[in-house]
Parts: structure tokens; sequence; C-alpha cells
């Protein structure tokens, strides 16, 4: 039996609970490619998973799927790396090929490899440019997805002015960029210690949300994408013009049954739900980073040995844009 390192999640509850384990390297199915996995990182998605912090209405669905004791999935969902082995109805990639992608809720990139289903529904895989290094590329396929779906939706226009709450981790410092792609004034709300962060990813203005409430300052917005999920959602909704678009990633349930409401009558659009899993999307993504019209902010790199401080560091909250984890240090030696 082939072994390679991988972080084992133990039961449910802080990072110490991860270790970092010898199991079995898994195997290519027919429709899958082997990846060897250089980088991933740590989302906040993923200490919510590991600690169990979710919503009850969530936390039934989410047990039942991982397991009720522990998780039975080694966690994960960003990786960029090499292929290593493909499955004999594999055409669209071969062995050698740098990619990248999401693993869904398959999940398994804290590892030195993992397989993939070259048509999931629930993951994608994309190849990667040469400019872009393999951390920029594990850091963009979650945070990237999510923030193009959303302000897609928003079929931004030039001149309108957008307002991102929660703006400085993963999802927002992507979604900064592409508002402003769109001609927008983006204004960013996050903690003080990010808001030189929003400033260079393209933020116009910021609001420090430990200094100021940006639904007390009169201020209105064509688009308000409410990132973190922590503002109150009546509050939010005077923030908007008469007929302005609210975008959440992160609803309440009760949220999500007031949006429908509000959306029947006024005139103002909500949108929740969550981005598809879709190469095109991730090849879109990809093609602006290699062009420089999109970066990828990376705060922290850690080593895969050092997943504990890297989920201590994503959980504290302090985190801009993203936190990398190593897994291979092969592209260093043959770069």
């Amino acid at each position: 039996m082939h072994e390679m390192k991988a972080i084992v999640c133990t039961k449910y509850g802080p990072p110490e609970v991860l270790e970092l384990r010898e199991v079995e390297k898994p195997q290519p199915k027919k429709d899958e490619v082997l990846i060897k996995v250089y980088a991933t990182t740590v989302t906040t998605g993923e200490c919510e998973i590991r600690g169990m912090k979710l919503p009850l209405w969530l936390r039934f669905p989410m047990q039942l799927w991982l397991g009720f004791g522990k998780p039975k999935k080694i966690l994960g969902q960003e990786l960029s790396g090499k292929i290593e082995e493909t499955g004999k109805e594999v055409t669209q990639f071969k062995a050698g090929d740098k990619v990248f992608g999401t693993t869904g809720f398959n999940l398994g990139a804290y590892a030195q490899y993992v397989c993939l289903p070259v048509k999931g529904s629930e993951n994608a895989l994309a190849l990667k440019p040469d400019v872009v290094t393999f951390e920029q590329a594990a850091a963009l396929p979650v945070g990237g997805l999510e923030a193009l779906h959303f302000i897609s939706k928003a079929n931004i226009q030039t001149g309108q002015k957008v307002l991102i709450v929660g703006a400085g981790g993963s999802i927002g410092t992507f979604a900064i960029q592409l508002a402003k792609q769109g001609g927008a004034e983006v204004t960013g709300v996050d903690s003080t210690e990010k808001l030189d962060t929003l400033r260079q990813v393209g933020a116009a203005n910021t609001i420090d949300y430990t200094q100021e409430d940006f639904t007390k300052n009169g201020e209105t917005y064509d688009v308000i994408f409410d990132v973190a999920g922590k503002s109150s959602f009546s509050a939010t909704v005077k923030s908007l013009k008469p007929i302005g678009i609210l975008l959440m990633a992160n609803p309440k349930l009760s949220d999500m049954l007031r949006a429908r409401w509000t959306s029947m009558r006024s005139g103002k659009r909500i949108v929740f739900g969550s981005s598809s899993q879709n190469p095109e999307d991730l090849k879109q993504l990809v093609d602006l980073l290699a062009s420089g019209e999109l970066k990828t902010v990376i705060d922290r790199t850690f080593r895969l040995e050092d997943i504990v401080e890297a989920h201590h560091y994503v959980e504290s909250g302090h985190k801009k844009g993203n936190v990398v984890v190593k897994v291979s240090y092969e592209q260093e030696k043959t770069a």
C-alpha cells in the first residue's frame, strides 16, 4: 500500500484536533485525475466545519455528509499542483499538467495527493498559467468564484456606488477588484488593520466598522455585498437605493425568509445562494490574474505541518485576503 502525508481531523473541535498522519494514497478512477498537491489554503469555512460552528439548520446535513463523531474526510477546498496520473476516460488533462481548482464538498486538499473527477459538478479544475505561482493559483478558486458569482448578479454599471461589508477576506478582496472593473465606486467595510489592504486592491473609500456603522451614516448604495453576514438585515436594506441590490454570501435563515418578502414589497432585489463550480469561470479568473488585472492577496503562508497555527490565525479574524499552506516543496527545487 502506498502512503502519503495528510492532515486528519480527529474530532470536531479547536485547531488542535488536526493531526499530520500517514494515510493511504488515493488511486484515480476512470474519470479522475491524481494531483500532487503543491499548495492549499485555510478558509473561514474550513474553520467552521472543523469546529462545527455552523448555524443549527446547517449542522445536521453537514454532519450527515461528513460524519457525526468526527469528519470522515480530509479537509481542504482549494489546491494547486501537478497531475501525476489520469484515469483511462480522461482526455482534457495529461500527466505533468500544472492545475488548480476546488475540491468542493469532496474536500481532501490537506494532503500530498488528491483525486478529483474532471467533470464533477461539485468541483472545478483548470490549467495554471506559468506566470501565476502555485500559491496565487491555490488562493483563487473559492473566494474568486464566490466574488464573480455575486458581482455578476449585480450587473454593475459605470458610476454606481457599491458597498462591500467584510471586504478584507478572500471573497471581499476579489469582489472589490471585480466591482471596480465594472466601473463602480467601491467602499469597503472591515476592521482597522485591514483598511490599507482594501485601498491597495481598489477601494475608493473605506469604513472601519469598529469606529462607524455604515447603516447610520446616511449614505445609500446601488449595490451592497454583505460577505460577513453579521449586519442587521433591515438596516442594510435601508442603506440601499430604491432599486438597489443586496447580495448576501452568508445569510441567516431568517434573513433569507425576509429577503423574499422584501423583494416582493419593494423595488429592492435580494440575492443569495452559492456559486457553481465552473471550470470556465475559473479560467476567466486566472486569465485576469495572469494579465495583472486581478491580484491575489496572500496574507501568510504556512507549511502543512503548521496547519494548527494556520487555523488559529484564520479563526482570529485578522486574516487579510488568503492564508496559503505549502504542501510540497518540489516546485522550489525545480524552479
